[in-house]
């Protein structure tokens, strides 16, 4: 019953950042106990506070909102600031304790299983003390695809707009390097060690990773866990097995998630734990390496940064020896929007979500962001596109899937500890993997 309901809200966790700061209930009632006098349901006025985690790609197609919805209530000064996902837990909180946002990126939204109740998200227990607007009734919801909103569901209720869909399993590469040397899109492990070899034995970088920023790597690890266990259910199973201790973060299939992990850090660029994320698309253009783990949120970025240099694709990365298993691309429902419920401006809030939402607007915003859409009958890119067949069956992401346990240490976040790994940290996959599993078991 418990692998079920997991399996069921498995859409909605996103990706690779600390738990936010919570708010306590006592603090969000005195906050949402005020209210401005634009809420009375008239005409938008006034300031309108927006307040998202940072992304190039999706910070552009905020702005082409703003500037759009600015256009058409010229009443409405939108401020809208972008924090790095690092920041934005903890800027989030003061805020929101300030009372000075009105619409902010709500995380890790998903109800969890009945053996992991105490891992409930600040975020869920932000919108059950009261603290988010409850959107079910807005029309403006029936835009979006209803099982991206069953899956984002909490308590029966609608807390927030899916902006869209991304997919973090992937692997950009050089279409032009690859050609040089022979190398076809690798569907297996085997086949892509041989890439890596291949590649390095020409003098090219297989890899580029943003490292600085410490996430970004953690994409390498998502991917691993994408094809040692590639459906729901096997995700599932495994952290029901890690909860209830019939699974451990040492056994050869879970230890192997961050030896694949090792391997492509062995062969990424020297020093990579000294790149910052915004860096690797130039790095990439510029020929430095031949493939970087990213999402589909960057193409954007990425397509700018080549400029038709060169032809680029996009594969998931094969983690597994059974080419079927890694056959489809893993992903998340994207950067979630929920209005503060202390809004000192509801009726602009509220305005600027169903601008956002109207399926014209709704169609820049994927365009420029590189999501695909969280609504039917939005035309894809030629991009995603390309990648239809690795997207016709949804899986989803391991980080929408996992429970983590609040009462953890910092080596069993993820729980795959890919930051204790060198050159993040200084450890073997396997040293990693015996620190992730004393800290899981301390938590018990």
């Amino acid at each position: 019953m418990a692998t079920k309901k997991l399996r069921a809200k498995a859409l909605v966790r996103r990706s690779l950042i600390g738990a936010t700061a919570l708010v306590t209930a006592s603090v969000l009632a005195a906050c949402s106990s005020g209210g401005g006098a634009s809420s009375d349901g008239g005409k938008p006025t006034g300031e309108l506070q927006v307040l998202v985690s940072s992304a190039d790609a999706s910070d552009a197609a905020f702005k082409a909102i703003n500037a759009g919805f600015e256009k058409e209530y010229p009443d409405v000064k939108v401020t809208f600031s972008s924090v790095s996902n690092d920041n934005y837990p903890a800027t989030k909180s003061s805020r929101l304790t300030a009372g000075n946002v009105d619409i902010i990126v709500v995380k890790n939204f998903v109800e969890v299983p009945d053996f992991a109740k105490d891992s409930t998200s600040d975020d869920v227990l932000l919108a059950r003390s009261g603290g988010l607007l409850d959107l079910t009734k807005e029309s403006f919801l029936s835009h979006y695809t209803q099982s991206v909103l069953d899956s984002q569901e909490i308590d029966g209720k609608q807390f927030a707009v899916p902006t869209g869909l991304s997919y973090s399993t992937g692997v950009y590469y050089n279409k032009a390097l690859f050609q040089q040397y022979g190398l076809a899109v690798p569907t297996t492990w085997s086949e892509l060690e041989n890439v890596m070899s291949t590649l390095k034995t020409n003098g090219q970088t297989p890899f580029g990773i943003g490292g600085k920023d410490t996430w970004p790597a953690g994409l390498a690890m998502l991917g691993a866990v994408g094809g040692t266990y590639p459906t729901a259910d096997d995700k599932a199973k495994l952290v029901e097995g890690l909860w209830k201790g019939t699974a451990s973060l040492t056994d050869a299939e879970p230890q192997s998630i961050l030896e694949k992990t090792e391997t492509v850090f062995q062969n990424a660029q020297s020093n990579f734990a000294g790149t910052g994320y915004d860096e690797i698309p130039a790095g990439f253009a510029a020929g430095k390496y031949a493939m970087t783990v990213d999402g589909t949120w960057n193409e954007p970025t990425i397509k700018a940064a080549v400029n038709g240099a060169f032809d680029y694709g996009y594969f998931p990365f094969p983690a597994s020896d059974t080419a079927s298993d890694n056959a489809f691309l893993n992903g998340k429902i994207e950067l979630q929007l929920a209005a503060a419920a202390n809004t000192k401006n509801k009726t602009a809030a509220l305005a600027w979500l169903d601008y956002f939402s109207n399926p014209k607007n709704y169609t820049t915003f994927v365009e420029k962001s590189g999501f695909s859409p969280a609504q039917p009958d939005i035309a894809a890119t030629p991009f995603l596109d390309s990648i239809k067949d690795y997207t016709s069956t949804f899986e989803p992401a391991w980080d929408t899937v996992w429970v983590a346990n609040n009462k953890a240490g910092q080596d069993a976040v993820y729980p795959f500890n890919y930051p204790a790994l060198t050159p993040l940290g200084s450890d073997s996959a396997k040293q990693a993997a015996e620190a992730a599993q004393s800290a899981w078991k301390a938590a018990f």
